[in-house]
């Protein structure tokens, strides 16, 4: 990847995965706006990562989450910026209440064998598989200033 000094930023992403479906969001503001992508976001001073998650999906969907199961961790790298994103990957099946719209994310149901890809960041066509079913993974993805992957891997591993 990239040989300049780059910085970590952690962040959380999460799967509502009631087979054979899962709930996506539309992402309607900020970065990654226009795609549709699981529930996550930054990780405040002071958070977990598993704090993170459900804050994050309570604020983006109205939901509560059950169990959280950790299957993955990413790291994003852009060519021309600093910063390496850490995205630690959870996946649940259960929650309370029902999805609602807020105004970062517009919440709707796919069957997991439709998924959009098109419509979704062009990585998760490559580790979603394995979360689906229900494998751990690591992953590394290199894009250039358009979005594009350069260079990827992912890796099923035993544990995380």
């Amino acid at each position: 990847m990239a040989k300049e000094k780059k910085y970590k930023t952690i962040l959380t992403l999460c799967m509502i995965h009631q087979h054979p479906r899962v709930l996506l969001g539309m992402k309607k503001r900020g970065f990654g706006a226009g795609k549709w992508n699981g529930f996550g976001g930054h990780v405040e001073k002071g958070e977990t990562i598993e704090a993170a998650t459900r804050r994050e999906i309570m604020e983006e969907a109205g939901l509560e989450v059950g169990a959280l199961e950790k299957h993955g961790v990413i790291e994003f790298e852009w060519q021309e910026k600093p910063e390496i994103l850490e995205v630690h990957v959870f996946r649940t099946n259960t929650f309370s209440g029902e999805p609602q719209e807020s105004e970062e994310m517009k919440p709707q149901w796919f069957e997991v064998e439709k998924l959009p890809y098109e419509e979704m960041w062009v990585d998760d066509k490559y580790w979603s598989p394995l979360l689906f079913a229900g494998k751990k993974f690591t992953a590394k993805f290199l894009f250039d200033s358009a979005d594009n992957v350069i260079e990827h891997k992912v890796l099923a591993v035993n544990s995380l």
